[in-house]
């Protein structure tokens, strides 16, 4: 078996979501522990598995592939953008939808541009990785199903952060 840079910005991905999630899970225990509700939790299986059949099939075919550098540069660009959202959000990041009845809707940092940047930044990923792995099919393919989930999962955040009062009128 030869690992090529394909294994090597894999790793670099899979450890990230990793850590993500555990982040997200340390933000969402305090989130609830502070009247924090839970909106859209039916949709949540999905996008998990979405995220993990994207990372898996990469696994599968990309492992042993060059990286081309074009998408290399806007995947770290993407990945400055991504840690911009985070920062920004702080707290408040999970993968969850938790809305805290009273908080104010965040407008600062990414915010300030887009509703919702992470989802922005998440999309270009989904494209920009595979075809950095020379995957476009699998990057279309992909970008296709993300969109899909996107609509759902925007539409169930926007109607919590709605119910809870802090979408801002913009």
């Amino acid at each position: 078996m030869s690992f090529g840079g394909g294994a090597v910005l894999l790793t670099f991905l899979t450890v990230q979501r990793l850590a993500e999630l555990w982040w997200a899970k340390q933000n969402e225990a305090r989130l609830l522990a502070g009247g924090g509700i839970e909106s859209g939790h039916s949709h949540l299986p999905l996008m998990i598995l979405f995220h993990a059949a994207w990372m898996a099939g990469l696994w599968l075919l990309a492992y042993d592939r060059p990286v081309d550098p074009f998408f290399l540069v806007l995947f770290v660009i993407l990945q400055i953008a991504r840690f911009w959202v985070l920062i920004t959000l702080g707290r408040r990041w999970t993968i969850r939808i938790i809305a805290v009845p009273g908080e104010q809707l965040v407008t600062d940092g990414p915010y300030r541009f887009f509703h919702h940047p992470n989802y922005a930044v998440v999309s270009g990923e989904i494209a920009v990785v595979p075809l950095a792995l020379g995957l476009p099919v699998y990057a279309l393919v992909f970008s296709i199903l993300n969109a899909a989930v996107l609509t759902i999962r925007i539409t169930a955040e926007n109607a919590a952060l709605r119910r809870t009062n802090r979408v801002a009128s913009r």
